[in-house]
């Protein structure tokens, strides 16, 4: 099998379609890389789009999609629900085949050069890829979001990885790293309440003293007039799928509150959902060779 790694870069716009398309068609037209997936949410006023490919032709396209959102998308004027530092906000690389984690390490750096020396736009590194340990956590890196970051790229000590230490003020701040496949996970409440969510998410995120590799918030889906507890899973290894249902479920239980249902946002690793049925089915000694399309494909 070939060299394989995945990028999963979240950009700054969620409602303008053909916006998300023109950055979405240069990955799409680069040669090397495989569009899987990508989705748009109004409320978050967010993009994610999932590529994989060869690492080369995975930093070209990435790159190009930097550019591209740098143009279309202006931060000065952008609102909404999730947070966010920049047009390109954060662009995680993810090894998947043949690619160790360590060359995903220098391939960010990389990537992230190309996008400070050419685009003048001010990049973190982070996860892996991080140059110091505050610098690890992405909600750390974008904390104070776009608003904050004019002064805090002149703070001592958060300086840039690259680029300009002064705001591109049209495309912000982006942040570039590399790290294990995360779970985007959200769980709906039957309620408009969106204390409840805020609370919840503070209870079950590693900050607030709940799961270790759990990050959350609350926040309203407008459209839907639905609070939400918004969650990512950096290691679901560690911390399942199923654990974060449960304790969103039973939290919102001592609220008189019930859950209407939850999402997966971007792509899941199948042994995610394996374990979320081993657990809720109590299935023993399960293995992904007894999962029907894994056989087909060997």
């Amino acid at each position: 099998m070939a060299r394989i790694l995945e990028c999963v870069p979240n950009f700054s716009e969620g409602r303008d379609k053909e916006k998300v398309e023109e950055i979405v068609n240069e990955i799409r037209t680069t040669e090397g890389v495989k569009l899987l997936d990508y989705s748009s949410d109004e409320t978050h006023n967010r993009s994610v789009v999932t590529f994989v490919g060869e690492p080369k032709a995975v930093i070209e396209a990435a790159f190009k999609a930097a550019k591209k959102a740098g143009e279309v998308i202006d931060m000065t004027t952008h609102e909404g629900g999730h947070p966010r530092m920049g047009a390109m906000d954060v662009c995680p690389l993810i090894p998947i085949n043949e690619v160790t984690m360590e060359e995903a390490v220098e391939l960010s750096k990389q990537l992230g050069e190309r996008i400070g020396e050419e685009l003048g736009i001010s990049v973190y590194l982070y996860e892996k890829s991080a140059t110091k340990p505050e610098r690890e956590n992405l909600a750390v890196v974008r904390k104070g979001q776009y608003e904050g970051m004019a002064e805090k790229l002149k703070t001592p000590g958060w300086e840039p990885d690259f680029g300009p230490i002064e705001l591109n003020k049209k495309s912000g701040v982006s942040a570039v790293g590399a790290r294990m496949p995360l779970v985007a996970y959200n769980v709906n409440l039957a309620t408009d309440n969106v204390e409840i969510a805020k609370a919840i998410a503070k209870k079950i995120r590693a900050k607030g003293g709940g799961f270790a590799y759990c990050k959350a918030m609350g926040l309203l889906l407008e459209d839907k007039n639905l609070a939400q507890v918004s969650m990512n899973l950096v290691d679901y290894t560690h911390t399942s799928v199923y654990h974060a249902f449960e304790f969103v479920k039973r939290e919102a239980a001592r609220y008189g509150v019930n859950v209407v249902n939850s999402e997966v946002i971007g792509l899941v690793p199948m042994n995610a959902l394996i374990d979320a049925a081993k657990w809720y089915l109590q299935i023993d000694d399960f293995s992904t060779n007894q999962v029907l399309e894994t056989r087909l494909h060997d």
